[in-house]
Protein backbone atom coordinates (compact mmCIF):
# COMPACT_ATOMS: atom_id res chain seq x y z
CA UNK A 1 0.00 0.00 0.00
CA UNK A 2 1.35 3.38 -0.98
CA UNK A 3 0.88 6.14 1.49
CA UNK A 4 0.44 9.51 -0.25
CA UNK A 5 3.20 11.82 0.14
CA UNK A 6 2.52 14.53 2.80
CA UNK A 7 3.41 18.16 0.54
CA UNK A 8 6.12 20.38 1.66
CA UNK A 9 5.43 23.32 4.18
CA UNK A 10 7.33 26.16 2.94
CA UNK A 11 9.77 27.32 5.83
CA UNK A 12 8.08 30.33 7.79
CA UNK A 13 9.55 32.83 9.86
CA UNK A 14 7.84 33.95 12.69
CA UNK A 15 8.39 37.82 13.48
CA UNK A 16 6.19 37.81 16.60
CA UNK A 17 8.67 36.85 18.96
CA UNK A 18 11.47 39.44 17.34
CA UNK A 19 8.43 42.00 18.02
CA UNK A 20 7.95 41.09 21.81
CA UNK A 21 11.62 41.56 22.45
CA UNK A 22 11.75 44.88 20.14
CA UNK A 23 8.91 46.37 22.16
CA UNK A 24 10.66 45.26 25.72
CA UNK A 25 14.17 46.44 24.89
CA UNK A 26 12.02 50.05 23.66
CA UNK A 27 10.05 49.70 26.75
CA UNK A 28 13.56 49.48 28.68
CA UNK A 29 15.07 52.50 27.07
CA UNK A 30 11.77 54.83 27.56
CA UNK A 31 11.59 53.95 30.95
CA UNK A 32 15.46 54.56 31.79
CA UNK A 33 15.39 58.25 29.87
CA UNK A 34 12.62 59.35 31.69
CA UNK A 35 15.46 59.65 34.92
CA UNK A 36 18.00 61.07 32.80
CA UNK A 37 16.69 64.43 33.57
CA UNK A 38 18.76 66.35 35.55
CA UNK A 39 16.45 68.11 38.48
CA UNK A 40 18.50 70.22 40.66
CA UNK A 41 16.17 71.12 43.45
CA UNK A 42 12.78 69.86 45.18
CA UNK A 43 9.21 69.92 42.81
CA UNK A 44 8.02 73.19 43.59
CA UNK A 45 5.07 74.88 41.66
CA UNK A 46 7.11 77.70 40.20
CA UNK A 47 5.83 81.48 38.80
CA UNK A 48 6.07 81.97 35.60
CA UNK A 49 7.92 85.22 33.79
CA UNK A 50 7.61 86.13 30.06
CA UNK A 51 11.68 86.88 30.60
CA UNK A 52 12.37 83.91 32.27
CA UNK A 53 16.26 83.43 30.71
CA UNK A 54 18.47 80.38 31.43
CA UNK A 55 21.65 80.84 33.31
CA UNK A 56 24.79 78.98 32.90
CA UNK A 57 27.65 78.56 35.60
CA UNK A 58 30.30 76.37 36.55
CA UNK A 59 28.67 75.56 40.11
CA UNK A 60 24.88 75.16 41.05
CA UNK A 61 23.51 75.64 44.73
CA UNK A 62 19.96 75.16 44.90
CA UNK A 63 17.95 76.76 47.46
CA UNK A 64 14.20 74.89 47.45
CA UNK A 65 11.76 77.03 49.35
CA UNK A 66 8.73 74.61 49.38
CA UNK A 67 4.77 76.05 49.55
CA UNK A 68 4.60 75.12 53.52
CA UNK A 69 8.13 77.42 54.46
CA UNK A 70 10.40 74.09 54.61
CA UNK A 71 13.84 75.49 53.24
CA UNK A 72 16.05 72.95 51.58
CA UNK A 73 19.60 73.33 49.96
CA UNK A 74 20.26 70.74 47.47
CA UNK A 75 17.31 68.46 48.30
CA UNK A 76 18.97 68.54 52.00
CA UNK A 77 16.75 70.13 54.75
CA UNK A 78 17.99 73.31 56.34
CA UNK A 79 17.35 75.95 58.39
CA UNK A 80 17.29 79.49 57.76
CA UNK A 81 20.38 80.44 60.21
CA UNK A 82 22.19 77.39 59.03
CA UNK A 83 21.73 78.30 55.90
CA UNK A 84 24.14 80.48 55.29
CA UNK A 85 27.43 78.53 56.61
CA UNK A 86 26.27 75.51 54.34
CA UNK A 87 26.35 77.30 51.01
CA UNK A 88 29.56 78.67 52.28
CA UNK A 89 30.91 75.57 52.68
CA UNK A 90 29.71 74.10 49.15
CA UNK A 91 31.39 77.16 47.40
CA UNK A 92 34.37 77.87 48.95
CA UNK A 93 36.16 75.82 46.47
CA UNK A 94 34.46 77.71 43.58
CA UNK A 95 35.33 81.17 42.66
CA UNK A 96 31.91 81.85 40.71
CA UNK A 97 28.92 80.28 42.27
CA UNK A 98 25.31 80.44 41.34
CA UNK A 99 22.72 80.02 44.17
CA UNK A 100 19.50 79.67 42.55
CA UNK A 101 16.16 79.98 44.76
CA UNK A 102 13.57 77.92 43.48
CA UNK A 103 10.45 79.01 45.55
CA UNK A 104 6.84 78.18 45.07
CA UNK A 105 4.70 80.72 43.63
CA UNK A 106 2.79 80.63 47.24
CA UNK A 107 5.73 81.31 49.31
CA UNK A 108 4.94 84.62 51.39
CA UNK A 109 7.37 87.66 49.40
CA UNK A 110 9.22 88.31 52.56
CA UNK A 111 11.00 84.93 52.88
CA UNK A 112 12.38 84.85 49.94
CA UNK A 113 13.35 88.23 50.95
CA UNK A 114 14.85 86.97 53.99
CA UNK A 115 16.58 84.23 52.52
CA UNK A 116 17.78 86.48 49.47
CA UNK A 117 19.63 88.71 51.72
CA UNK A 118 21.23 85.76 54.16
CA UNK A 119 23.04 84.63 50.48
CA UNK A 120 23.67 88.10 49.27
CA UNK A 121 26.70 89.07 52.20
CA UNK A 122 28.43 85.63 50.84
CA UNK A 123 31.29 86.29 48.63
CA UNK A 124 31.76 84.76 44.99
CA UNK A 125 28.07 84.22 45.35
CA UNK A 126 25.61 85.04 41.96
CA UNK A 127 22.05 84.62 42.66
CA UNK A 128 18.97 83.53 40.85
CA UNK A 129 15.39 83.03 40.93
CA UNK A 130 13.70 80.17 39.58
CA UNK A 131 11.05 80.22 37.21
CA UNK A 132 8.78 78.87 34.10
CA UNK A 133 8.20 80.52 31.07
CA UNK A 134 4.50 80.65 30.24
CA UNK A 135 3.44 77.74 27.60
Amino acid sequence: MRLPEEPDIPPQINIVPMIDVIFAILTFFIVSSLYLTRSQGLPVNLPRANTAEQQSANEQVTVTVKAEGQLFLNRQPVGLSDLTTRVQTLTAQTPETLVVISADEKVPHGQVIAVMDRLRNLPNVRLAIQAERPR
